[in-house]
């Protein structure tokens, strides 16, 4: 049930409420009288007075809300005004049924093929320590009442409420689960939203649509656990470069401009030039190979059971597309990490570490797929050399992928 607050009619008024009254006590007069003219005319009086003063009351706080104007109010209007754009039917030259256009969006926005291994057999790890009880709360707290529902249907808030009424429910399952290392395959059905791009001159192709994929909440749950402790491991065991920022406990977007700002005036008060080129990779999540992601971790010495947990958990996963006319089938995915997921953003930042190049004299900077090439030299022109052979070497050092997996789209937009 939803629980009704001054937020949901903001508008509402105590005069309103006694109107209502007054209104439902008249028309059930004229009902039970059968209708009686004079009874029936009152109600038609009481229903008019009451929605006029809900008209009124409505403008009024209208008003009221556009007096005290702020960039914050007027973004917030604008919303209130214009409304949602209306749902749009998918409509593909090539695709005439609902299973073609389903295997079209598919080949699209979900890619890989039935993953080759499964974790038939569960193994118990001796170095895995024990779940602390308040981990669980602390995965809990981190949750949003407000997250849209997965394939499970469950919001966080009933994983809240059982917290709360047996702690050692939700503890012991996500125990015996890290300490074998395990993600269950009930836990890697999503669902997938096709939402429409704005602004585009037309929607009868694939690029005008994005997709946003909705996990189940217990297993967002098991996925922060992992993430807390591969995120301590990570910077011990030197997976993550120094150069690195996003995705990590204490670096932001701010520390990455502050370093590569004071590196800059460092270079320009020692008399030098200096050139930045900015990249972005381009639908690089949807190409992390989980075999490659393993072997990096176990070359960095990882704990096995976080090794088996990010194996698992990569491994197997399933989605279904939803929208007008949808199939609702579920399609494998063996290449990716999982979008919305609470470890997947660390798992990617590990997977891209390699191409932090340590150049003497130069410097690379990244905000999880985005890269910042720094080059200093005595003429411009010296600079464009160097940032174009930087650019190659970046390139040519792309995802680490084993041979015969899925080739991976190396797409690289470029900025001065």
């Amino acid at each position: 049930m939803k629980r009704v607050t001054y937020q949901s009619k903001p508008s509402w008024s105590e005069l309103l409420s006694i109107l209502r009254r007054a209104y439902n006590t008249a028309l059930m007069s004229s009902k039970r009288a059968r209708f009686d003219a004079s009874l029936l005319a009152s109600a038609r009086a009481a229903r008019s007075a009451y929605f006029k003063a809900i008209k009124k009351a409505k403008r009024e706080h209208w008003f009221s809300f556009l007096s005290p104007a702020t960039p914050q109010t007027v973004r917030r209007a604008n919303k209130f005004a214009v409304g949602c754009p209306p749902p749009r039917f998918l409509e593909l030259p090539g695709a005439t049924t609902p299973p073609e256009l389903n295997k079209a969006l598919l080949d699209h926005f979900v890619h890989g093929k039935p993953a080759s291994f499964f974790d038939t057999i569960l193994l118990s790890f001796n170095d895995c320590p024990n779940l602390a009880a308040d981990q669980i709360s602390r995965a809990l707290a981190r949750s949003s009442r407000l997250s849209a529902l997965g394939a499970d249907m469950s919001p966080n808030s009933v994983w809240k409420r059982i917290h709360r009424a047996a702690p050692h429910l939700i503890h012991d399952l996500h125990a015996r689960l890290v300490a074998h290392g395990s993600h269950p395959l009930t836990l890697k059905r999503a669902d997938g939203i096709l939402p429409n791009k704005p602004g585009k001159p037309s929607y009868d192709s694939l690029s005008s649509f994005s997709v946003i994929v909705l996990l189940q909440s217990f297993s967002k749950i098991l996925e922060r656990i992992m993430n807390s402790r591969l995120s301590c491991v990570a910077r011990v065991s030197g997976l993550l470069n120094p150069h690195q920022c996003g995705s990590l406990a204490g670096l932001s977007a701010s520390d990455a401009t502050s370093t590569l700002t004071h590196e800059v005036r460092t270079l320009q008060m020692a008399g030098k030039k200096v050139s930045t080129l900015f990249l972005d990779m381009k639908e690089v999540f949807d190409n992390v190979n989980p075999a490659t992601l393993c072997a990096m971790l176990k070359a960095k010495g990882v704990y096995q059971y976080l090794v088996s947990s990010t194996k698992s958990c990569l491994s197997g996963r399933m989605c279904r597309l939803l929208y007008q006319g949808s199939p609702r089938v579920f399609a494998p995915i063996s290449v990716g990490t999982s979008q919305g997921s609470p470890v997947s953003p660390l798992l990617f930042v590990i997977y891209v570490s390699h191409l932090h190049c340590k150049i003497p004299g130069r410097l690379t900077l990244s905000y999880i797929d985005d890269f910042g090439l720094s080059a200093s030299s005595a003429s411009y022109r010296r600079h464009i050399e160097i940032l174009q052979k930087q650019y190659a070497k970046l390139k040519a050092r792309g995802p680490l992928w084993e041979s015969g997996s899925q080739s991976p789209r190396q797409n690289w937009s470029t900025g001065e």
